[in-house]
């Protein structure tokens, strides 16, 4: 393990719930994963499409827990208009409570920073925090467990239907630069009760710096969670996200993954639907352009009997970028009746743009409906045809059917502010590529 990483490990003894044995072990745990396995390579096959270079060529301290600086002004256009909402920011990995705001909580919502509750304590953390992201799951969640300081907690207790929607806010400043920060998010949604959480991570500087982030979620029996992961960082950084959710028995999820920055992005999605009756939905939405690298990494187990899940990812690759999907179902033999659905479509804009797309489907029951499929070229030259036989320039037509492929994924977010905004950003992105 570098000595960088090692020093900072060393320096845990001040860290929220430093003094909680579990949370202790939990880190230690960790720590010593990362320090016999490291990162992974390209000989690891999940891994084999991406370049881990940019991380692994040079060291990444802690970035400073300095949270002065950033303006309300700076945070405005990455705040959204949600009726309800509260919203949690985070400057350099540290909550910022004078830029953040709260609605208010119907009884059993409990929304607060991490470190907060940690250094509260309560049965809640102790007995989800570190199972869904388990501490020996990757050395990208290890190190963040190793790391573990601050983030969002959300608890719905059971039966509480009614649950504002929260957007955690992850920014990282020009104080961040050549540094790691290492969010945490945990979710714990109790039988019946439902939940809406947003998670966006951006850079208010052109600079190179690591952001680590690993999300845990828990969906009861019964229960109903929307969670959507928006990534704004600067095309110079490195941006390595894991979520990992489990639904229980009867819920209904649905989770949305939308990328735009980093000069290289990691997606890792890992969802378990852990009883029957489980319907779920993964959207997912990439832009490339320049040389940057996005990769999305999904899996899905289908680990029970009468379970529906629909999967769709979409990407257009401009300049010299490269994508990536690779996405695999898993069913159980006692999956039977499971239904499920895997689409991978990608859009290349330039000779020079590349994906590399890899949709499995691994079945071991015999009566289910699975299917999975991926689609990679260029604007269909009939459809632009058509567009200029209406009197549309060519180049417009070429925005207005990209825009539109786009819109199929974005139309299914749940947030009429956040969905505009985004459709506004692929426009802006769309009509630079045009003048230019």
């Amino acid at each position: 393990m570098t000595t960088t990483y090692a020093r900072d490990f060393e320096a845990q003894a001040s860290h929220p719930g430093a003094r909680a044995p579990w949370l202790t072990a939990l880190r230690r745990e960790a720590q010593e994963h990362f320090e016999r396995n490291g990162f992974p390579t390209s000989r690891d096959e999940d891994w084999r499409f991406l370049d881990l270079g940019p991380v692994t060529g040079r060291e990444f301290p802690l970035a400073p827990w300095d949270v002065s600086g950033v303006s309300p002004e700076a945070l405005a256009p990455w705040r959204f208009a949600i009726p309800e909402v509260t919203t949690l920011v985070f400057v350099n990995g540290r909550f910022a409570p004078a830029l953040s705001s709260a609605a208010e909580l119907p009884v059993g919502m409990t929304v607060r920073n991490l470190a907060g509750a940690l250094a509260s304590g309560g049965e809640v953390l102790e007995r989800h925090l570190g199972r869904y992201a388990g501490p020996t799951s990757g050395g990208f969640t290890a190190l963040n467990t190793g790391f573990l300081k601050d983030g969002l907690f959300v608890h719905v207790a059971r039966g509480a239907t009614v649950a504002p929607p929260v957007h955690a806010i992850y920014l990282t400043d020009q104080r961040g630069v050549g540094a790691a920060t290492h969010p945490r998010t945990l979710v714990v949604v109790e039988e019946g009760a439902s939940a809406t959480v947003l998670e966006s991570f951006v850079g208010l500087c052109d600079g190179t710096y690591l952001t680590n982030a690993v999300t845990g979620e828990l969906n009861g029996d019964g229960a109903s969670l929307v969670h959507a992961k928006l990534q704004h960082e600067s095309e110079r950084a490195v941006h390595v996200g894991t979520t990992h959710i489990r639904h229980g028995r009867d819920s209904r999820g649905q989770s949305f993954s939308v990328s735009f920055g980093a000069a290289l992005c990691r997606n890792n999605l890992d969802v378990v639907l852990d009883g029957p009756g489980v319907e779920t939905e993964m959207l997912g939405l990439y832009l490339g352009r320049g040389t940057q690298e996005v990769d999305n990494h999904t899996s899905l187990l289908h680990a029970h009997p009468n379970c529906g899940s629909r999967e769709i990812y979409k990407g257009i690759l401009d300049g010299r970028s490269h994508g990536v999907f690779n996405g695999k179902i898993y069913v159980t033999p006692i999956a039977q009746k499971t239904d499920a659905k895997q689409t991978n479509r990608a859009i290349l804009l330039s000779d020079q743009a590349r994906i590399d797309t890899k949709p499995q489907l691994e079945i071991f029951a015999d009566d289910v409906k699975c299917t999975h499929g991926a689609t990679v070229g260029s604007i269909d030259p009939n459809a632009a045809f058509y567009c200029r036989s209406r009197g549309i320039p060519e180049a417009q037509a070429r925005k207005v059917l990209t825009y539109a492929f786009a819109a199929e994924v974005l139309e299914f977010m749940p947030w009429a502010d956040v969905r505009d905004r985004l459709e506004a950003e692929v426009m802006r992105r769309l009509d630079v590529r045009v003048e230019g």
